[in-house]
């Protein structure tokens, strides 16, 4: 998978980029479990979802910023 462009999140509606956090974390979770219990085996998905989250959450940080300083 290839590192999803900024510029493709800044696209996205509030309600999707919320939709998409709240699916990476389920995942980070899943994967964590996962690693745990040994049935991991594509253990590049964590770098991945991780820089995916970072990406959505600084995002949404940018537009409620600018929505309380309007």
């Amino acid at each position: 998978m290839a590192r999803p462009d900024t510029a493709e999140v800044r696209k996205l509606s509030e309600a999707d980029i919320t939709e998409q956090i709240n699916g990476i974390r389920r995942e980070l979770f899943d994967l964590r479990f996962q690693q745990a219990t040994r049935q991991l085996t594509n253990t590049h998905r964590f770098k991945e979802a991780r820089i995916k989250l970072a990406q959505l959450l600084t995002v949404q940080t940018e537009r409620s910023r600018s929505k309380s300083s309007s």
